[in-house]
């Protein structure tokens, strides 16, 4: 049997603005803009892809999921995400943590990873 990833479905109260700002953050394209439903990928043909859908309700609770991101320069990364409007989150990481975990615009947890070069 053959399986294939396809793309992470994310529950959003705007899920246009928040598919827009998380295909700014990543560099990455629109594949499908319908009402209520919007998906990006790195590339139209390559996956997987996040795909935005619209629910009435705000997020309440951490996330069960998160995306972890491993740049080659964690610091540089961090600023450029918090200068596009994500923001610091406290999940009880501690302060020994390797990895700085944000918000983005609608409070959805993320991890920016140190280099594996340290």
């Amino acid at each position: 049997m053959a399986l294939e990833w396809e793309q992470l479905v994310v529950d959003s109260t705007d899920p246009a603005a928040l598919a827009r700002w998380w295909a700014d953050v990543l560099g990455w394209v629109f594949v499908n803009e319908e009402e209520g439903e919007y998906e990006i990928r790195p590339a139209p043909d390559r996956l997987p892809g996040l795909l935005f859908l619209a629910v009435p309700e705000k997020k309440t609770l951490k996330n069960r999921l998160h995306l972890d991101f491993r740049p080659t320069d964690q610091e540089a990364e961090v600023q450029r995400f918090l200068s596009a409007g994500a923001r610091r989150v406290d999940v009880g990481q501690g302060e020994d943590a390797t990895w700085v975990t944000l918000g983005d615009p609608e409070g959805n947890e993320f991890c920016v990873l140190r280099s594996r070069d340290l």
